[in-house]
């Protein structure tokens, strides 16, 4: 490491990640900078390597967390009005890991309000733009957090997945993103979107770094119920020769071309190094998207109903008594795609469409468990794309729910079984736009998937 070397300095990294930050400002990228805080941690640094002390692995590397993330340092908004001037007493579990480290968080990037979203335009701070195209959108939710680390500004960023909103940007964008298995970071001090679905992972720009972080952050939470022991760091076993999964029920029409052509690209370079592709049928993923827009909105109406304006965040000022406030500080805070995940969650969760929706979704639900752990009996491996298209242009998409929620068709079905999905970069199309691919592993198969990701390369 060249901090430890003594041949850079921890300061010069994060001076240098803030100036790029500043540079690229009109891509609206980051919510918050901490100019004074990351260089007073770098000079800590700098000094405890002066003294011969003894520093962590990511000892002054400069990186971004995305705005759901707790921390003091900063206002934790989750780009939500309605959080606008809360400032976190606590600290997320997965951030305490990496600061011990010795990372040096620059500043908070900028996000779907609450995660909502596939695009960033969701945001009360307005959209992230495209990397590669200001035109176009960045993906969400996490759209800050890929930006920041493709336009090298950090070496790393933070973000959360709970439809997909860390491998779709990852793919729009070119860089890696890992949605890892479903209680493999502790999701402890992170605004919740969904709690059944959410799951806490990174952006990269090679694999390397990823296995990195997941060896720091991984492993079981005290304050996390949810969280799994820490398999991450057990030895896998690594076979010379692995089987490819292809779901012949994503390969149709609706499937962008060039994206089409990448998958196949990807293959042949597989099969030229030994690797056997098997062609899966998964009809039960055709009910994700659906079930997941049932369930997820109906965990999002539960985890959204402690924001009144009463104990943190935004207070409307127009307010008469007791019911107005809360009224009002929910009308006047939520953004409008926060209000339909609501409303949609309340009707489902309701008496009279319990049985109807929800009970049905969740049944739904399992078969896709059971889908994913039939497909991974005939192959060790899932390769699919992320998204359907490649990034779509600023403002297409917004007016049209329907359409941008299609957009996660085969996202969503890996958080629903929740197992540990990998965004690899898979090249561009004719215009420059990236391509990225996924590949699905079963659960706890995040480190395998992360080492057979060089493959693809």
């Amino acid at each position: 490491m060249k901090i430890a070397s003594k041949s850079l300095t921890a300061e010069k990294l994060v001076r240098d990640a803030l100036e790029k930050a500043k540079h690229y400002a009109d891509y609206n990228i980051f919510t918050f900078l901490d100019e004074e805080g990351a260089i007073a941690r770098a000079k800590e640094i700098d000094t405890k390597i002066k003294k011969g002390e003894k520093v962590g692995r990511l000892a002054g590397v400069p990186y971004a967390l995305k705005d759901n993330f707790l921390s003091p340092r900063g206002e934790t908004t989750a780009s939500a009005h309605i959080l606008q001037g809360f400032t976190s007493p606590i600290t997320a579990t997965a951030v305490t890991k990496l600061e011990a480290e010795g990372a040096i968080m620059i500043g908070r990037t900028n996000m779907d309000a609450f995660a909502h979203g596939s695009s960033t335009e969701n945001s009360y701070f307005g959209p992230t733009l495209n990397s590669h195209d200001k035109e176009r959108v960045s993906g969400g939710s996490s759209g800050g957090s890929a930006v920041s680390v493709a336009l090298d500004i950090v070496e790393f960023a933070t973000g959360t997945d709970t439809g997909g909103s860390i491998r779709q940007p990852a793919s729009f964008n070119g860089i890696y993103g890992l949605k890892p298995t479903y209680g493999c970071i502790s999701r402890y001090g992170v605004v919740a979107m969904a709690s059944s679905t959410d799951c806490i992972g990174f952006f990269t720009k090679n694999p390397d770094d990823m296995d990195l972080l997941m060896s720091i952050a991984s492993g079981q939470d005290p304050k996390d119920m949810t969280t799994l022991p820490d398999y991450y760091n057990e030895e896998s076993e690594q076979k010379a020769h692995y089987r490819i999964g292809i779901i012949k029920d994503f390969d149709n029409e609706s499937v962008n071309s060039e994206i089409r052509t990448a998958l196949e690209t990807k293959c042949d370079l597989l099969k030229s190094k030994g690797h056997e592709i098997v062609e899966l049928k998964m009809p039960s993923l055709k009910y994700a998207l659906a079930a997941y827009y049932i369930i997820v909105p109906a965990e999002i109406a539960s985890n959204l109903s402690r924001y009144d304006g009463v104990r943190y965040g935004f207070r409307s000022k127009n307010s008469e008594d007791l019911d107005a406030l809360y009224n009002n500080t929910r009308s006047e805070g939520f953004m409008p795609e926060n209000k339909r995940r609501i409303m949609i969650g309340n009707f489902v969760l309701s008496s009279g469409f319990y049985d109807a929706y929800f009970l049905k979704a969740a049944k739904a639900r399992s078969l896709i468990i059971k889908e994913y752990e039939n497909a991974f009996k005939k192959c060790d491996f899932i390769l699919t794309p992320v998204a359907p298209n490649p990034a779509f242009k600023l403002g297409e998409k917004i007016n049209d729910p329907v359409a941008m929620y299609l957009e996660d068709v085969m996202s969503v079905p890996l958080n629903l079984a929740g197992v540990p999905g990998l965004t690899i970069p898979a090249g561009e199309t004719k215009s420059g736009l990236p391509l990225g691919l996924q590949l699905i592993g079963p659960r706890r198969s995040d480190k395998a998937l992360i080492k057979f990701s060089k493959e693809l390369i």
